[in-house]
C-alpha cells in the first residue's frame, strides 16, 4: 500500500472534511424532511455512484466494465429523484436492502479485517431487510418506505463519519515536518539510492 505524503495529506484532508459535514448534513435533512427526503437521498446517493463509477472506470481493465455498471447505477439514482415522494419511498425500500447486500458481498470477496467487516454487513443486510419486511406487513408498505429512508439516511451519515474520521487522519499526517536532509546534500547521490556524503 503506498504511503501517503504529507503533501498529499495536506491537499486532501480539507475535501475529505468537507464531504463528510456534508454528508451528515444530508443525512439529517433526509431524515426530518418528510416530503422530500427520499428524494434527497437518491440524488445525492446517485452523484456518489456516479462519480466512483468514473473513477473505477478511469482506471482501466477489469475495473472498466465495474465502473460503467457502478455508474449506470448512479445515473439511474440520480434521474429517480425527480419521481414524486411516494415512489421515491418505494424505490429506496428496494434499493436499501440491496445496496447493502451488494456492499456486503463485495467486502466478502476480500480477504483479512475487509472479509470480517463483510460478514458484519452481511449481518446487518439480513436484520434491516426483515425489520423492513415485518414493518411492511404489520404496519403497511408506506410506513417501511419511511424506515427505508432513515436506514438510507444513517448510512450517508455513517459514510459522512468516515471521512471526517480520514480527514482527522490525513491532518496529522499533513502536520508532520518535512524530512531533513544534511546541509551538504545536493540530491544527486541521494535519487540514485544512496548518499554521497562520507560518514
Amino acid at each position: 500500500m503506498q504511503r501517503t505524503s504529507p503533501e498529499q495529506a495536506r491537499r486532501a484532508w480539507p475535501r475529505w472534511l468537507a464531504g463528510g459535514v456534508a454528508l451528515l448534513v444530508v443525512a439529517a435533512v433526509a431524515v426530518v424532511w418528510a416530503d422530500g427526503g427520499a428524494r434527497l437521498l437518491l440524488g445525492v446517493g446517485g452523484a456518489l455512484l456516479a462519480w466512483r463509477g468514473g473513477q473505477l472506470a478511469a482506471e482501466g481493465g477489469r475495473r472498466r466494465a465495474q465502473g460503467a455498471a457502478v455508474a449506470g447505477a448512479g445515473v439511474l439514482a440520480l434521474g429517480l429523484a425527480s419521481v414524486p415522494v411516494a415512489l421515491a419511498g418505494w424505490v429506496l425500500l428496494v434499493a436499501v436492502p440491496a445496496g447493502l447486500l451488494g456492499g456486503a458481498l463485495t467486502l466478502l470477496g476480500r480477504g483479512g479485517a475487509v472479509r470480517r467487516s463483510g460478514q458484519a454487513a452481511l449481518v446487518w443486510w439480513a436484520l434491516v431487510t426483515g425489520l423492513l419486511v415485518v414493518t411492511g406487513l404489520a404496519a403497511g408498505w408506506e410506513r417501511a418506505a419511511a424506515g427505508a429512508t432513515v436506514v438510507g439516511a444513517l448510512g450517508l451519515g455513517l459514510l459522512g463519519v468516515v471521512l471526517l474520521v480520514g480527514s482527522s487522519t490525513l491532518r496529522a499526517i499533513a502536520a508532520q515536518p518535512a524530512p531533513v536532509r544534511p546541509a551538504a546534500c545536493a540530491g544527486c547521490a541521494c535519487g540514485a539510492g544512496g548518499c554521497g556524503i562520507p560518514r
